[in-house]
């Protein structure tokens, strides 16, 4: 999937940017990393996009397996009047079709236990990217601002210093 591609790329600019001397913090480039975050909000809708057709799927699947379930009983049901006369055959017809019906109602559950099972990864995926993404934009944006606020100070102390040989 594209989306962990992006991903990939934004850890790896990460990763390999320079180190501010005597720091371990690192400079990264601004633009880069937005237009990666901009690629990926792009690139999520699909991801959305992707769910959404699972969770109709599953109900496509469940309506077929429903109707297929019903033409099964029904099935059985026209056995059973077809072999009424016999008890014998009646007995084995009423047995058979319990059975079918197991079966299909087991079928079901199964395709349905299926469908919200891959649902549910493709959605716990996608929210482990999101807060793994916002958790290393929030800690990047701290850090960014930490050293903002220092050299800040410097260039203030530098002003005042400056000012005070003048005088």
């Amino acid at each position: 999937m594209e989306i962990f591609t992006l991903l990939e790329t934004l850890e790896e600019l990460l990763e390999t940017s320079r180190n501010l001397p005597f720091s371990s913090k690192g400079l990264v480039d601004r633009e880069q990393m937005l237009d990666l975050i901009k690629e990926i909000r792009i690139k999520l809708p699909d991801e959305l996009k992707q769910a959404k057709w699972v969770k109709e799927e599953r109900q496509r699947i469940l309506v077929e397996a429903q109707k297929e379930a019903d033409g099964i009983v029904k099935e059985a049901e026209n056995r059973i009047i077809a072999m009424i006369d016999e008890h014998e055959i009646t007995r084995k017809a009423y047995d058979q079709k319990t059975e079918i019906i197991e079966t299909a109602n087991e079928m079901s559950r199964e395709i349905s236990a299926g469908t919200k099972e891959y649902a549910d990864s493709l959605l716990a995926n996608t929210e482990d990217v999101l807060n793994d993404t916002l958790e290393k934009l929030g800690s990047n944006m701290t850090e960014a601002l930490n050293l903002m606020q220092l050299s800040l100070e410097d260039t203030i102390k530098t002003i005042q210093n400056s000012r005070k040989e003048l005088k």
